[in-house]
């Protein structure tokens, strides 16, 4: 089985999915903004302070395009798809996956993560969270080769739909 490419907005569950799934068909998992966080030696909310977000969506292409062939399973930044040349670059994968969740289910996800700081919605109200997700929907959808429903599921729900409707795809 090729790898498999995650999409979708900060709280979707891309990192979390990404490993399951990385165990389930026994490859590794590369997660962007660790590999990003790598290469620039510092935070990504330091790196926004200092470059801002068009220095870091730079990075990101550099990185996406090093995975055209992916032999992992990779979990994008949540703002992968805002430049046209990366939803370019993802249509060219085998299978890209939209982790598509529900506006209000994400505010309560990424109100509730304390653990990981996002530059774009850390100060931000529900609304202007909602504000920076809605616009990016057909993007995410434009992006895929596979949408897959997260809001009310489980992780190993989302894995075991994942894994049946890719191997359906593959023909398996």
């Amino acid at each position: 089985m090729k790898g498999i490419v995650l999409i979708g907005f900060m709280g979707a569950g891309k990192t979390t999915i990404g490993r399951m799934l990385s165990e389930e068909i026994n490859v590794g998992h590369l997660d962007f903004d660790d590999v990003i966080i790598e290469e620039i030696g510092m935070t990504i909310q330091e790196y926004f302070d200092q470059f801002g977000e068009e220095a870091f969506r730079k990075r990101e292409t550099e990185i996406l395009s090093r995975y055209l062939d992916p032999k992992h399973v990779i979990s994008t930044g949540g703002g992968i798809v805002l430049k046209e040349e990366n939803r370019k670059l993802l249509k060219q994968m085998p299978t890209v996956v939209y982790l598509k969740t529900d506006a209000d289910e994400l505010v309560k996800r990424l109100k509730a993560d304390h653990t990981s700081i996002r530059p774009l919605v850390v100060s931000k109200s529900p609304e202007e969270i909602k504000e920076v997700y809605l616009p990016r929907i057909p993007f995410y959808q434009e992006s895929a080769s596979l949408i897959v429903e997260t809001t009310g599921k489980s992780p190993a729900e989302i894995v075991a739909e994942i894994l049946a409707t890719d191997v359906k795809q593959a023909g398996a």
